[in-house]
């Protein structure tokens, strides 16, 4: 499981020009399958994203992270983030899982870390067409690969 966080002024996810998700300060979380990902990585995964330090504290040092600054979050699925590109200049995504394994995957992952949140989380459609905007706040942008955990 991959996921690219990124701390937000502000973000939503528009699919067919009608906005489905939307937030103010927070994170948006870009989230990538592959077949052999577990619950282990899910829970691994949503533990660190809601208990990682990013934000400002009054020193405008990191030392904040989302639970402290009761931001929101977005969770938008994202197959490209496993494109294998060492061959030729089209990337492949034979890495990233099929449907029928990362939906499940994908929607045990949006509930864990809405558990591990403590309050409803927004999401894109997963294999939807989506519009991501963002103002990407610092920035600051963060990938977690949970098969390089060690």
């Amino acid at each position: 499981m991959k996921a690219v966080i990124q701390r937000v002024s502000e973000a939503s996810v528009t699919i067919n020009n009608q906005q489905v998700a939307a937030i103010k300060e927070g994170l948006l979380v870009l989230l990538g399958i592959v077949e052999n990902d577990t619950k282990e990585d899910i829970d691994w995964l949503s533990k660190k994203i809601v208990q990682l330090r990013i934000f400002n504290d009054e020193n405008f040092t990191m030392n904040k992270s989302i639970l402290d600054i009761r931001g929101d979050i977005i969770v938008v699925s994202q197959f490209t983030l496993h494109a294998t590109t060492k061959k030729g200049n089209r990337p492949s995504y034979i890495k990233a899982a099929k449907p029928d394994i990362a939906i499940p995957l994908y929607n045990e992952f949006v509930e864990k870390i809405t558990a591990d949140f403590g309050k409803k989380i927004q999401t894109g459609e997963f294999g939807a067409d989506m519009k991501v905007r963002l103002l990407n706040d610092g920035p600051v942008t963060i990938i977690i690969d949970t098969k390089n955990k060690e």
